[in-house]
């Protein structure tokens, strides 16, 4: 068993559950959406993005790039959290939880794809 590719694929995974964990429940509701939950997913995400960085095959290019996704979508829900919640004073309001989770929703999605071409890879190597 590869170690590395352990630590991979754990990432990998841990960014997607992160970021579902966040993005589950009323989309207009912000006590639905604890911003540690977004913390943790874009934390989770950038090391998920380093860990991509050394593969120079295609599918590694690939990769990297959902991540890339994941990663400019996280940073974005983020600040726009920080805007409502700081500069705005708004955190809690409808509009600044679906603008969030918005965000959120389309970097579960690049993850999604992250995770699906990575059950793709493994099951390419065992041929």
């Amino acid at each position: 068993m590869n170690f590395e590719k352990v630590v991979f694929a754990f990432f990998v995974l841990l960014a997607a559950a992160l970021n579902v964990s966040f993005v589950w429940g009323d989309a207009d509701s912000a006590i639905h959406h604890p911003a540690y939950e977004l913390f943790a997913a874009l934390v989770v995400s950038l090391i998920a993005t380093v860990l991509k960085l050394g593969d120079r095959t295609h599918m590694g290019a690939v990769l990297l790039a959902t991540s890339l996704v994941a990663d400019l979508l996280l940073i974005g829900a983020a600040v726009t959290w920080g805007i409502y919640s700081q500069v705005l004073n708004d955190a809690t309001s409808a509009e600044a939880a679906i603008s969030v989770v918005s965000l959120a929703a389309g970097a579960l999605l690049a993850n999604t794809a992250s995770v699906v071409l990575l059950i793709v890879e493994t099951v390419n190597l065992r041929r």
